[in-house]
């Protein structure tokens, strides 16, 4: 395995969406992406998402590869609030059918969305569930917190507004790992919010762990599992730290020699892995984990998981609607992306603009791959045309001599022992990466 790792360690995509960020290509102009949400939308059967992105922490986790604003400044709460009511309004006056069709996913993001106070959240999002087709009973909603930043009032506040599950950032309970990522967080402190959360009546709690980070060893990593397991939160998930730092460069405060290498790295994943499976987890994806009742696993076993922007859901919809500063936003036929700097956002949005960066209009054959990547990476397996099967043996050789994939009766499978390398494996559809190899970076390892 150790070869295995070290001949597939390459720079591949994680797959939250295709084509990936990096090759998209033609963006629609405002009305194009309008358009396309309406399409989107048009069905009497359709359903979308929310997704909301508070940018702001008060201090820089060096690991993080998310867009953020890093201030303690908490005046600037209630102004952001604002101006996403504003970029609400600007849709809603422009896509009527926000309002009719069933919003059945909500979920705030960041950043810290508990840099918000318990009334900031509340001013937030009780207009938006107001004038959207909202019903707690058949929907779900959630949010990522920093146990460090969070509160009672402020958990009590959104389980009233019908959140019911919680995603608590806790990514290592060493000391040493925690100083190194600039992430000081006791264990105490993410006990106290998890057991706030349950006794409030959230069904589901999830934890962020990451493997990969600085100093982290077989010792030390397998005591921030057991901890883990003790708080048997309902949902892991298990990332692999992205090394990418030509984009966030507080990564390079990190020297080569406190990372583990690759196959170190993947051994961190499988010694999780073996005591999860081992305490009654169920494996999801390529890097989750859930308890046997929780939706993400009924979804995996039911064949209706999904994966998005956001990563693995147990639910898909038509349309994933995001609001904030750099919020991507998904519909059939288009992406779009919200400008990443926080004052130009606020200017287009004064300006009455939608906040748009960059977009993706997706022809015919990007959405057929991408519901073929989809498949593999939700369900490990996916049909190859007929005309396609020679060409896939011939791209996949390597893949397939190592037992890493199988092709039988026309679909391209991934074998228990390729597992790993999944994203690997991914590359065959991506028409748009084989067509055109990046020059500089773009993506972090796979391993």
């Amino acid at each position: 395995m150790k070869e295995l790792l070290e001949k597939y360690d390459q720079p591949v995509p994680r797959y939250t969406s295709y084509p990936t960020v990096p090759y998209w290509s033609e963006s629609p102009t405002e009305q194009e992406w309008l358009g396309a949400l309406q399409e989107g939308l048009q069905s009497q059967a359709s359903t979308w998402s929310l997704y909301l992105h508070i940018p702001f922490c008060e201090t820089l986790c060096t690991f993080c590869g998310c867009n953020n604003t890093i201030t303690k400044d908490h005046a600037q709460g209630l102004p952001y609030v604002d101006l996403v009511h504003k970029e609400w309004a600007l849709y809603r006056e422009k896509i009527s059918a926000l309002g009719q069709r069933p919003l059945r996913q909500l979920h705030l993001g960041g950043g810290t969305p508990t840099f918000l106070a318990a009334e900031e959240l509340e001013r937030l999002l009780t207009p938006i569930l107001e004038s959207a087709s909202w019903d707690p009973l058949h929907s779900e909603a959630s949010i990522e917190v920093d146990p460090r930043r969070t509160n009672r009032e402020q958990l009590a506040t959104l389980r009233k507004l019908g959140f019911g599950r919680v995603s608590l950032g806790v990514q290592d309970f060493d000391p040493e790992v925690q100083r190194l990522v600039n992430r000081i967080q006791p264990e105490e402190e993410t006990r106290r919010i998890t057991e706030d959360a349950r006794a409030l009546g959230y069904g589901s709690v999830n934890f962020d762990l990451i493997y990969g980070l600085p100093k982290q060893n077989a010792a030390s990593f397998e005591r921030t599992v057991e901890r883990t397991l003790s708080l048997r939160p309902d949902r892991i998930a298990l990332y692999s730290f992205a090394l990418v730092p030509w984009i966030k460069p507080a990564q390079r405060l990190f020297r080569d020699e406190d990372l583990p290498a690759a196959s170190e790295k993947r051994a961190l994943y499988e010694l999780a892995r073996e005591s999860l499976l081992g305490s009654g987890y169920i494996e999801i994806g390529m890097d989750h984990f859930a308890l046997p009742q929780d939706k993400l696993a009924l979804a995996q076993k039911s064949g209706g998981l999904h994966r998005n922007f956001m990563g693995y859901a147990d639910l898909r919809t038509d349309v994933l609607l995001g609001l904030g500063v750099s919020s991507i936003s998904e519909a059939p036929a288009a992406f779009h992306q919200n400008e990443k700097v926080l004052p130009l956002w606020e200017r287009k949005i004064q300006e009455g603009r939608i906040p748009g960066l960059r977009g993706h209009k997706l022809t015919s054959t990007d959405r057929t791959q991408r519901e073929r990547i989809l498949s593999f990476m939700t369900k490990g397996e996916t049909a190859l045309a007929p005309a396609e099967e020679a060409e896939a043996r011939d791209f996949l050789a390597p893949m397939i001599g190592d037992g890493l994939v199988r092709i039988e009766d026309g679909n391209l499978q991934l074998t228990e022992k390729g597992r790993p390398f999944l994203r690997n494996a991914c590359v065959f559809f991506d028409l748009r990466l084989r067509a055109s190899q990046p020059a500089g970076k773009l993506f972090s390892r796979s391993i």
